[in-house]
């Protein structure tokens, strides 16, 4: 049987069941980078205070690197009786350089050294995300460029409400996605705030400095509050809020893909390589990406509320229960990195089909607005106008036109305020033009769009 760090006061050693119950290196084994980084920092600085010698810090860390290569090469045997990623390198680098490995702990709890390393890798994950989002965002700017001039129905409540370009659509995603990417870079903020030195709860009588670990590390400063640093995960939680939001708009995203790649619809053709047949009908193409991408959201929703509920009624300071912090939070990590990749790729090679979208607008009667703000600019209240404008769509559809269809006879039947330039009022091409204010689905908008997110993506 290993002996434990703490199993000093015990007389009996601990029960398999529980010891199969309690361990965690099964998945927190992920963190070992950056508790062999901590170490190695919290290491120089007991050097640099004068607690250990420049060459058992230098022994500490040549041992910690030669660990480090073991877990790179495969070759490094996890032991889940050491329960822990930290007592499982601990462990191997005592055997490497000897008892020299035993001064490593100390001034240090596994505490503040699991709250170190969580953070380090919740960094990093934002990190990530971040760059995915701006290659997501890139893939959407190009694809809207591409159809400046493509015109598809714009709908409200999933009905058609007026036309706008397809580069507008896209570029609502954009706009999304970059704000995803700001508040994963506000996050960080407030993820790379050191706790080592905080000890177990109450700090250490060793003359440490936590600033200077924080600064090996690449944090900007450090705790402020020892049993704060080490009992809460609010940083974990305001990742996962997050990855929430931007899965959210992944799934928004993904639902117009799976309709828009219906028949009914036709406004997509799936690439082969982002779709999935049928066992049974010969004739599917089934949009699984986007409905796993969809379903995924949920799982990581789950991850979000599954970490709120662990904290939600801990008692300072820390307690076994933020044992269960990590699993959520590595899943949603790897849910996200993925899908934000996936749907970049899916993205840049997807098919739009332009004629069904254009033929789409004149089914809708998506000019009707366009006839009301004609008739107003003549002096019609809009009230009255938008009322010509419906008994218009009414006509039309009973004749099986669409309102441009309509003869100027008939127009004028409706409202004497009519005349032969209502035509080029009702094209869509000019209903579209028309919405020059900024942000709008004009090609002068949309153009400055693109160019603001083209700066924005050269920005460091």
């Amino acid at each position: 049987m290993v002996a434990k760090p703490w199993g000093g006061r015990f007389g009996q050693g601990t029960d398999a069941l529980v010891e199969a119950y309690t361990e965690s290196v099964s998945f927190d084994r992920r963190l070992w980078r950056q508790d062999i980084a901590g170490s190695k920092a919290h290491a120089r600085m007991l050097a640099r205070q004068g607690i250990l010698t420049g060459e058992e810090a230098e022994s500490l860390v040549r041992g910690l690197e030669a660990v480090a290569a073991e877990i790179e090469a495969g070759t490094f045997a996890w032991k889940a009786e050491l329960e822990d990623v930290h007592m499982n390198i601990e462990a191997r680098l005592t055997e490497i350089i000897g008892p020299l490995g035993g001064k490593l702990h100390t001034g240090r709890s596994r505490n503040d050294q699991v709250a170190l390393d969580f953070r380090l890798y919740v960094d990093a994950a934002l990190g990530e995300w971040g760059e995915c989002l701006r290659g997501l965002v890139a893939v959407l700017v190009e694809r809207a460029e591409e159809h400046a001039g493509t015109l598809l129905p714009g709908c409200t409540h999933m009905q058609p409400a007026q036309p706008v370009s397809l580069a507008q659509h896209l570029l609502a995603y954009a706009a999304m996605f970059r704000r995803d990417f700001e508040r994963v870079a506000d996050a960080k903020k407030r993820v790379r705030v050191s706790p080592l030195g905080a000890a177990a709860l109450a700090g250490t009588t060793y003359p440490l400095d936590p600033l200077f670990t924080a600064s090996e590390v690449g944090f900007e400063t450090a705790f402020s509050n020892s049993m704060d640093a080490v009992s809460d995960r609010d940083f974990a939680a305001e990742g996962l809020f997050c990855a929430s939001l931007i899965m959210m708009h992944l799934s928004r995203l993904c639902e117009e893909i799976v309709l828009w790649a219906n028949p009914a619809f036709g406004f997509v053709a799936l690439p082969d390589a982002f779709a999935t047949g049928s066992s049974i009908m010969p004739q599917k193409k089934n949009p699984d990406v986007a409905e796993l991408m969809r379903g995924r959201t949920g799982r990581v929703y789950g991850s979000l509320v599954s970490l709120l509920t662990v904290l939600k009624a801990l008692p300072l300071a820390y307690n076994r229960d933020m044992q269960e912090d990590k699993e959520p939070f590595f899943d949603a990590d790897d849910t996200v990195r993925a899908s934000l990749r996936i749907m970049a790729e899916m993205l840049r090679v997807l098919g739009f089909r332009v004629e069904r979208m254009r033929a789409a607008l004149a089914a809708g009667f998506l000019n009707a607005t366009e006839l009301a703000d004609y008739l107003a600019a003549r002096g019609l209240p809009f009230r009255e106008a938008h009322h010509v404008a419906g008994r218009a769509v009414a006509l039309a559809e009973s004749r099986g036109r669409g309102i441009e269809a309509l003869t100027l006879a008939e127009l004028r039947e409706l409202s004497g305020l009519v005349d032969e330039d209502v035509f080029e009022t009702l094209a869509y091409e000019t209903a579209v033009a028309r919405r020059g204010v900024r942000g709008g689905t004009g090609p002068g908008p949309v153009a400055g769009q693109i160019a603001e997110l083209r700066r924005w993506l050269t920005r460091p």
